[in-house]
């Protein structure tokens, strides 16, 4: 089963999407939108960056625990991971998402009752 992306609208209003790879595990996560064409447009991006290994931002959080952000060719951070219990589980997320992302369809839930 190829990658999708979960195009959400919170309790808020706000939009925001995940990307899950083919087991159905979240791999990436977008950040909060106030409209949805924004959230659409982010989701180009994750597909147009994130087959690039070198967008990706490798980093520890204050508890150790490893995760990483992917980057838009102007810096701006498009998506993050959950936390990893290694820097290996990190590194495999990262190539996840490399393999997941260009491909992956959208799945709009924002019609959705």
């Amino acid at each position: 089963m190829a990658g999708k992306f979960e195009l959400k609208k919170s309790k808020n209003d706000k939009f925001h999407f995940n990307l899950h790879a083919g087991n159905g595990q979240v791999i990436l996560t977008s950040e909060m939108y106030e409209a949805k064409a924004s959230a659409l447009n982010g989701i180009e991006s994750v597909k147009k960056n994130g087959a690039e290994a070198a967008r990706y931002e490798k980093l520890t959080a204050k508890d150790g625990s490893p995760y990483f952000v992917l980057k838009a060719t102007n810096g701006q951070v498009i998506g993050q991971s959950q936390m990893y219990s290694g820097e290996a589980a990190r590194d495999n997320g990262i190539q996840s998402c490399i393999n997941n992302a260009p491909g992956a369809v959208v799945d709009d839930q924002t019609a959705a009752a």
